[in-house]
């Protein structure tokens, strides 16, 4: 059979073919049929005059890729999600590059970039985020922002109702995004944006799995809680702050006013908190199965709690408010009266669970992560203490837990702890002296004694140091809506005056390098001193801390060096509170009183610190905290030793008008004789100043202190005068030389008379008036003059009573100069002229002197003095024809 086959086919290959049938494999492509037209075309290039569409985009905005606002706007609503979040990168690009393009279409781009936010892709929802947080929301910070944020609302709050939990919990880190950036949103929208995050937290079938993004939910619940008031001082500061925005021309205010939206709020808190207390049990339960308490469950678990912190703060503000403000419909429930499930609810799920305790051995990290969250429900409880009264074995865990925290006993010292301690103490504080007057007694003690170390124990500059401070005040100032201390009690009074005697060296240690922690110190001090009168024992504290207070003012060495304290650096405001807690000390003893001069004498000090000074000395003396004596001792110190620049008086030089202080010097001068002249009996005050000032007229000041010394004087002196004998004599001697002193030192300038002259008044006028009160001192002054003129030449150069040294010739000229500036004062001329004789004996002794030969003199000299002996001839001459000199 097999033979008959092959036979046949090689019968049929001998016969003719008239097709052949080629075979073809499956999968291979076909070849061309052979009559095939080739159309490929090749080109080394191909050349178009012009493209319509570069034509058409010339001069507008274009991204990276050429597309123009309205090409990348159509393209966010394309069905595929890599062109949707390419197009909001390019619309990124494009506001970076072109700034003016987010302006002129802000509200449009807003409209259109809206519907993005509850897309499908998790890339397009967070590239649309980034988009608004980066450019967006800062762009638009100057703005109006309330009408673009509510073009975005109702699409976050429909993105919170969405199915997919991602698109939800995408929507509340919107709404984080848009308080942020606009805090008003929240008063808004309260009520929708709290039931949305109490539908959310209801939703614990995620917590386990998705730890991330619940914290991420409760991060923008603290965020939204923390906006509302939780006491008086933040409500006063945000009307204070509507106030200043409300003087502006057209303003409206961007939320509702707090009596509509505040019963709102705590009716919704109210319904969210037993679904945060839930949140916590669950995680408490899940914790205990944990070896360690991982960063993502500690989050969630702080979030929680700083939401029911804040919102048990306001419940309790509200309520109190409430009782005055809130008066809700008839038949309508009050929500802002307090609950007591709440109370029942936060006992039994969150209270009884205190302290937290690992049920492993902990780490360090672990540690703070535990005394934080146990920290937070010690402040819930002390919240709350009035409406609620834990059993007596959960109350002494909670004050055991304060008085370790207080006493560091929790941490094992490490930076890290200490810092993290500190930062947590500041939230318990606040309630330490309500806390403190409610405990028993042996309580009291410890808490006491573990607070007193912390005070001492913390770094000056710190903030705890700070708390600490604020609370002392709190614990020794009474106020009406607050408790203090009784320091009848003598237990407390060691407390309180340890923590007085702290505040002097406190205030050294800080230095000018913490300002505003001395003011801090400052302001306790002056509260202190403003309330000390109503405690004997305070009061009595308060007068020793004056002797701490000398290194922070200044202190002089025995070798006679001077180092000024941080007073001198501190600014203005701190300078003035140290000035005004002086005025409360009952007795400032002279120690002090120097130091203050002291420092009063520095250059450096600013004028309206060295004018405050002597006002709050001024008011000490009259309120009789000051003894006279020491009172004139600062006076006659502060005139006598401040030292004028620049030294000569005139003319003034160019570089020395920045440096001179003369003119605050003539006003000091003023003030102190002001209020020389109302201290008491001005004969009485003149009898105790007579002798100072005389001695430090005899030292031989500069002009300018000699000068103010005389015009105290004359400021309590009257006609006839009330200088003793020996003064008048002391004075003669001086007056003669301080009178030539002045016009040698202040020489006539006939360009610039209308300067020089009432400059050459200024020191002159004190004398005119002891003169005018007593005719024997002016007749001494003008025999002392004279004999000046024939000394001998030994002491030419620098006669006793003479402070600048000059030849003869010039002193001769500077004793006409005097005597014809005598005669140029109208009321003066008719006291000079009476003692003609002893002028024509001061004219003779020139004569004389001027034809001696014993004395060698230049042409020079003797022509100088022939000129002034001519010029006192001719004054003489016209005086007594009735003629005014000239």
């Amino acid at each position: 059979m097999g033979r008959s086959s092959k036979a046949s086919a090689k019968k049929q290959q001998k016969r003719g073919v008239d097709f052949k049938k080629i075979k073809r494999k499956i999968g291979k492509k076909l070849p061309p049929p052979k009559n095939a037209t080739n159309t490929e075309i090749k080109s080394k290039a191909i050349i178009l005059p012009e493209q319509s569409v570069a034509s058409e985009k010339e001069g507008l905005a274009v991204n990276k890729k050429g597309l123009t606002l309205k090409e990348l706007l159509q393209q966010t609503s394309h069905y595929s999600p890599k062109v949707r979040r390419d197009a909001l990168t390019g619309i990124k690009d494009l506001f970076l590059k072109y700034p003016a393009e987010l302006t002129s279409h802000k509200y449009a781009v807003i409209e259109k970039l809206r519907e993005r936010i509850g897309d499908d892709d998790k890339m397009v929802r967070e590239t649309l985020y980034q988009l608004f947080k980066s450019v967006i929301f800062p762009s638009c910070k100057e703005d109006n922002q309330g009408l673009f944020i509510s073009l975005i609302m109702a699409y976050i709050f429909n993105a919170m109702t969405h199915l997919a939990i991602d698109i939800r919990l995408m929507a509340f880190k919107f709404l984080d995004l848009v308080v942020q950036n606009y805090p008003p949103s929240f008063f808004l929208h309260a009520e929708k944006i709290l039931q949305n995050y109490e539908d959310i937290l209801r939703k614990s079938q995620f917590y386990v799995q998705e730890k991330g993004k619940l914290k991420s939910v409760l991060a923008g619940l603290v965020c939204c809680l923390s906006l509302v008031p939780c006491n008086k001082k933040e409500v006063d500061s945000c009307e204070k702050n509507e106030a200043g925005q409300g003087m502006l021309h057209a303003f409206a205010p961007d939320v509702p006013t707090e009596s509509a939206g505040f019963p709102l709020i705590i009716k919704k808190l109210k319904d969210l908190m037993p679904v945060l207390v839930n949140c916590f049990q669950d995680f408490i339960s899940l914790v205990h199965t944990m070896p360690v308490l991982d960063a993502q469950s500690f989050d969630c678990m702080l979030g929680i709690l700083q939401s029911m912190d804040i919102a048990v703060k306001f419940f309790i503000y509200g309520t109190n408010k409430g009782k005055s403000e809130y008066q809700p419909p008839h038949g309508v429930p009050d929500v802002t009266v307090w609950d007591e499930n709440l109370s029942s609810l936060l006992m039994k799920k969150v209270l009884q669970v205190f302290p937290l305790n690992p049920t492993h051995e902990l780490s360090e990290k672990d540690n703070e992560r535990y005394f934080i969250l146990n920290t937070l429900i010690t402040g819930i409880l002390l919240q709350f203490s009035e409406w609620i009264c834990p059993p007596a074995i959960i109350w002494e865990k909670f004050l055991e837990f304060i008085e370790n925290a207080l006493l560091g006993k929790i941490f094992s010292g490490t930076r890290s702890g200490k810092a993290v301690r500190e930062k947590h103490l500041l939230s318990l504080l606040p309630f330490f002296p309500k806390l403190v007057s409610q405990v028993p007694s042996n309580w009291r003690s410890r808490l006491l004694q573990a607070f007193t170390k912390t005070f001492r124990d913390c770094h000056p500059e710190s903030s705890l140091k700070l708390a600490c401070l604020s609370t002392i005040e709190d614990m020794l100032i009474p106020k009406e809506d607050r408790l203090y201390l009784d320091s009848s009690d003598p237990e407390i009074l060691d407390h309180q005056i340890a923590w007085i005697r702290e505040l002097s060296p406190l205030l050294i240690l800080l230095g000018d390098k913490h300002p505003s922690c001395s003011q801090v110190v400052l302001h306790l001090q002056l509260r202190l001193g403003q309330c000390a009168l109503l405690n004997s024992s305070l009061a009595w504290e308060y007068d020793n801390m004056q002797y701490s207070l000398l290194e922070f003012y200044c202190t002089c060495q025995d070798d006679g060096n001077i180092y000024y304290g941080p007073f001198k650096r501190l600014p203005r405001d701190s300078q003035e509170l140290s000035l005004c807690c002086l005025y409360y000390f009952s007795n400032l003893d002279s120690p002090l009183l120097q130091s203050i001069a002291s420092c009063c004498l520095c250059p450096d000090l600013e004028p309206f610190i060295l004018f405050r000074s002597i006002e709050v000395l001024h008011s000490a003396y009259t309120a009789g905290h000051v003894k006279i004596t020491d009172y004139i001792s600062f006076i006659v110190t502060l005139l006598s030793r401040y030292k004028v620049f620049p030294e000569n008086i005139y003319p003034v030089n160019e570089s020395d008008t920045k440096i001179r202080n003369r003119g605050t010097y003539k006003s000091v001068t003023t003030v102190v004789c002001s209020n020389l002249s109302q201290i008491g009996d001005n004969s009485l005050v003149f009898q105790i100043l007579e002798k100072v000032a005389l001695g430090q007229i005899l030292i031989k000041p500069p002009l300018d202190n000699a000068c103010a010394m005389l015009r105290v004087l004359v400021a309590l002196d009257s006609k006839p005068t009330r200088l003793s004998e020996q003064s008048i004599i002391t004075l003669s001697n001086f007056l003669s030389g301080y009178l030539i002193d002045v016009v040698h030192f202040i020489p006539e300038d006939h360009d610039k008379a209308n300067v020089s002259i009432p400059t050459r008044r200024y020191y002159l006028l004190p004398c005119f008036f002891l003169f005018d009160r007593n005719h024997e001192l002016l007749n001494l002054t003008l025999k002392t003059m004279g004999s000046l003129i024939t000394e001998s030449s030994s002491s030419l150069c620098s006669p006793n009573s003479i402070q600048y040294a000059m030849d003869c010739s010039s002193r001769i000229s500077a004793i006409v100069s005097v005597l014809v500036f005598m005669h140029m004062d109208v009321k003066f001329r008719k006291i000079i002229s009476s003692y003609k004789a002893e002028i024509d004996h001061i004219l003779q002794k020139i004569l004389s002197l001027q034809s001696s030969e014993e004395i060698s003199m230049t042409i020079e000299e003797r022509h100088k003095i022939r000129c002034a002996f001519d010029q006192l001839k001719l004054l003489t001459s016209t005086s007594l024809n009735g003629m005014p000199a000239v």
